[in-house]
């Protein structure tokens, strides 16, 4: 867990940098005023207003991130996010068909054995319908509003446009570097066959699993994927409602599925989303929307362990030296080890034994101290970068940070470090083989 135990250093480096950074631009201590963070409200609330819906999948991306807004903000960005996320109007069936059409050929319809024309959800870019496979197989038919690549493309250039603003609205987020990624995974987001492969490989990796369900893929063209069914709850209902059961059993799976995905797949997914994971009948975790996946070919690099483990011993030597080995720190720079220990100590006394209990409290207190001046060393901010030679840790960095505000969501308690022990290569000694 990002927070917790797999990560902390890294995050709290990079943390460091990036609030150091904009120190040294001229935001000292003082300099962030009510006025500034008022304006920054005033321009994010003004561009989520203005977003259509190809913006949704950014929308949910932020969502894990209220508890970084500021308490005055927090009511209205909260709004503003589920009005962004809110289901637009169904395409008419009409133009379903041609869309069907042109991606499935004029005789779709004798590729099902039933389709319902009424979508049952909406997605980032597109509508879910429901149908049944000319085999008898109940399916969900994905199909791309005929204008989405042009709406999704004028959202994002809006978006980046205002970006400074909401990394001061989110401080600590790193919403700039978020929407930046969206702009970079477009075209990818665009094209269903790229998500259709990405599906494919998840759902050979998991087969069979007892914890974990991905849908196999049936069909798919560049605006069109047609994948098996899956019934199950929602997290995104399970954060509303769910049975205490229910919420720790939803936090370890997800966060189990993130950590051992790059080692069974070579892939991360990188959309942790409420909307995105349900609950199974029979209990399994279910993961759809393969859209944003990042490939992982060296799994999670082996510098996480090494920082994490130093962590939890409070071997703060330790971790200055695995920073600098690792090429997080410029080469003969000095570097501040005191605020980086004031920021990881808080989250490691949390932790009981194997257990963890993520809480919404527990990450607005870690976004208190990343934003108290005490934290915060200039020092560290000149001499500390992400390694040149691997650009996964920023995905790494912000997956995982997803994946914890979500459990912080559901409230999640249990054994998150044996996951850590399991999946993060030298936190434990050694990593067990995938199941």
């Amino acid at each position: 867990m990002a927070k917790v135990a797999s990560i902390p250093a890294t995050l709290m480096a990079q943390r460091v940098a990036a609030t150091g950074k904009s120190l040294l631009a001229g935001a000292e201590r003082g300099t962030l005023t009510d006025e500034m963070l008022d304006n920054a409200a005033e321009q994010v609330f003004a561009v989520l207003g203005e977003l259509k819906g190809g913006a949704m999948k950014l929308g949910q991306a932020l969502s894990v991130a209220e508890a970084g807004v500021p308490p005055r903000f927090a009511d209205p960005f909260r709004d503003a996010l589920i009005r962004l996320q809110q289901e637009a109007p169904p395409m008419p069936a009409a133009d379903t068909h041609r869309m069907l059409d042109l991606q499935l050929g004029t005789g779709w319809r004798k590729r099902f054995a039933c389709f319902e024309d009424a979508p049952v959800a909406a997605a980032s870019i597109g509508q879910v319908h429901r149908a049944v496979w000319h085999d008898g197989r109940d399916v969900a038919v994905k199909v791309q509003y005929p204008e989405a690549e042009e709406s999704l493309r004028a959202d994002l250039k809006m978006l980046q446009m205002v970006s400074g603003a909401f990394n001061t609205l989110l401080a600590g987020t790193n919403a700039r570097q978020l929407i930046e990624e969206f702009l970079a995974r477009t075209e990818d987001e665009l094209d269903y066959r790229i998500e259709a492969a990405y599906q494919r490989r998840f759902a050979k990796a998991y087969a069979g699993d007892p914890r974990f369900f991905v849908p196999r893929v049936v069909a798919a063209a560049p605006k069109v994927m047609v994948t098996e069914w899956m019934d199950g709850t929602p997290l995104s209902r399970i954060i509303a409602d769910g049975a205490r059961a229910d919420r720790n059993r939803a936090g370890l799976l997800l966060a189990e599925f993130a950590l051992s995905s790059p080692t069974r797949v070579g892939c991360l997914h990188s959309d942790p989303h409420p909307g995105n994971f349900q609950l199974r009948p029979d209990n399994r975790l279910g993961v759809i929307d393969y859209g944003a996946c990042t490939e992982t070919p060296r799994g999670i690099p082996r510098a996480v362990g090494r920082l994490a483990r130093c962590a939890l011993d409070g071997n703060y030597e330790g971790m200055e030296a695995v920073l600098r080995a690792e090429g997080f720190v410029k080469p003969g720079a000095p570097i501040d080890m005191p605020p980086i220990q004031r920021r990881v100590d808080p989250v490691i006394a949390r932790i009981d034994g194997p257990n963890f209990h993520f809480t919404r409290q527990f990450l607005q207190a870690e976004v208190a101290r990343s934003l108290d001046p005490e934290n915060i060393s200039l020092t560290n901010a000149r001499a500390m970068k992400a390694p040149a030679d691997q650009p996964e840790y920023a995905m790494f960095t912000r997956v995982f940070g997803g994946i914890v505000g979500i459990c912080a969501q559901l409230d999640a308690e249990g054994p998150f470090l044996e996951l850590v022990e399991k999946w993060v290569p030298e936190f434990g000694g050694s990593q067990e083989a995938a199941s």
